[in-house]
């Protein structure tokens, strides 16, 4: 079996067909030198006010997971990572406490967490202290929703976010909260995401209520249709007990101690091959020996001849491997976002906050009469994930800012930071910036389908499904996404 791509879905695969195939032997090929994609992980080390030296863990990719992902959470008790967990508990401040900015309006405006928040934000007066412009629209777009009729348009199979939440509660909502949702997983813009491929819940969920969101989602949703009969169950463990009133996890060493033990492990297994820093510059089925080729860029020009083989690369990136005379069908289709992530590490003064306890924020798309903002959002690193730090570190405050576009002036960044969280931020102790080109794929309207069309190829000739396509462009971006796709590589093998 040979695996191109060692980002997080590659290793899944790796580590699942190996357990599920001991007798095959399994070759990873991995352009780059670092394993685990856009997952990296890493202390940089600082200087405090009174001389001691310490470090702070620093995330260029993603740096906290939600406990929804079995497939996560089996990795970790199968990898025996429970005791390097740090949780956060679903009553803590950085659960609660989510932000949007607004232009127009004064520093950060909280999203109400609870029924009880949302209609008192959304009822006081304006002149109240506890009235908030986002209360005010989440709460008269949920309380009309459930009488708005049917609207769905006849033989459409799907849309985008932007116009299915516009039909269902209205422009301003669908630009303020789809939009800011976008920027925030998927760094897209919500008119062009597909809503069943992006929130297929959301799709579901208006067919459970018969045109009304708010009415399916208080209705008892059914087994999902994706789900398998003949899935292998879960081996959780007690990491499932763990995670209860858990709202997001990460680990002592960052989300990258899930790559590194997922690495040492398959170091360790007889069957599984790792080659890092190796490209595959050729694919193609041999029609006369019924075996793939995978040529790899070794000293020796090296063709790897396996039986099956799983692609856990960009699809454009496959489209560059394959023969013209084989062609697959929608490999670029969709085109990908880039983000530049800056990590931003700041000394403060006891008692001087530099942002309001919570989890961060993120920047919706601008009205007509704003110009874009080039951030897309912040995470206050030290609120989630003080545990990472040494205690003696609590003066330091982290954050990381998501930009659409590289960065071209630190200054100004932090400039534009301290307006937007209405407190003026000091000159920052460490900076590091990644410029992370065509990092997510935006999976646009009609996506759905072109996969399914693509798997239909896949399972004819020449492949006869002994080639499988995974990975963020074929299903969901999240990490337990790709762990999940990895987990059910060559089930039908």
């Amino acid at each position: 079996i040979a695996i191109i791509g060692g980002g997080i879905t590659g290793l899944s695969a790796a580590f699942h067909l190996s357990r599920r195939f001991p007798a095959a032997q399994i070759t990873l090929v991995n352009k780059d030198i670092h394993f685990g994609g856009w997952v990296h992980s890493g202390r940089a080390k600082i200087t405090l006010k009174d001389g001691r030296e310490t470090s702070v863990l620093l995330e260029a990719g993603p740096r906290t997971l939600r406990p929804n992902s079995k497939s996560v959470l089996e990795l970790i008790n199968l990898l025996d990572l429970s005791p390097s967990l740090l949780t956060v508990q679903n009553s803590s401040p950085a659960a609660r406490n989510r932000f949007l900015r607004l232009p127009g309006t004064q520093g950060l405006l909280r999203i109400p967490s609870s029924p009880f928040s949302l209609l008192i934000s959304g009822l006081s007066p304006k002149s109240s202290s506890l009235h908030s412009p986002l209360g005010y629209i989440l709460l008269s777009a949920v309380a009309r929703e459930p009488f708005r009729p049917w609207n769905r348009p006849l033989m459409i199979e799907d849309e985008s976010v932007d116009e299915f939440l516009s039909r269902r509660f209205g422009s301003e909502f669908a630009r303020i909260f789809g939009s800011a949702i976008a920027h925030g997983i998927y760094a897209a813009d919500s008119r062009e995401l597909s809503v069943r491929a992006a929130f297929p819940s959301l799709w579901d969920a208006e067919q459970r209520g018969r045109g009304s969101l708010v009415t399916g989602f208080l209705r008892p949703s059914r087994v999902s249709a994706t789900a398998k009969v003949d899935d292998p169950p879960y081996e959780l463990g007690d990491v499932n007990e763990q995670m209860r009133g858990i709202s997001m996890y990460s680990f002592s060493q960052g989300i990258g101690a899930l790559v590194d033990t997922l690495l040492r492990e398959l170091r360790t297994r007889r069957n599984v091959r790792l080659l890092g820093g190796v490209s595959a510059t050729g694919l193609r089925m041999n029609p006369r020996t019924t075996q793939f080729e995978v040529r790899i860029t070794t000293s020796s020009c090296e063709t790897l001849r396996t039986t099956h083989t799983v692609s856990a690369v960009p699809l454009p990136s496959l489209k560059g491997l394959l023969s013209p005379k084989t062609p697959l069908p929608h490999l670029t289709a969709n085109p990908y976002s880039s983000v530049t992530v800056v990590n931003l590490v700041f000394l403060t003064s006891p008692g001087h906050a530099l942002h309001p306890v919570g989890f961060g924020y993120l920047v919706p798309r601008a009205s007509s009469e704003h110009a874009e903002n080039a951030i897309l959002g912040c995470v206050f690193d030290s609120a989630s994930m003080s545990a990472q730090e040494a205690p003696w570190n609590a003066d330091i405050v982290k954050m990381t800012a998501m930009l659409r576009k590289p960065v071209t002036s630190i200054p100004h960044l932090v400039e534009m930071l301290s307006e937007q969280l209405g407190v003026r931020l000091p000159d920052p102790l460490i900076v590091k910036v990644h410029d992370n080109a065509h990092c997510i794929p935006l999976l646009r309207v009609g996506h759905l389908q072109r996969m399914q069309e693509l798997s239909d190829v896949l399972q004819g000739e020449p492949w006869s499904g002994k080639l499988e396509v995974i990975g963020a462009g074929v299903g969901g971006v999240s990490v337990g996404d790709c762990v999940e796709a990895g987990r059910r590589a060559g089930r039908s093998w």
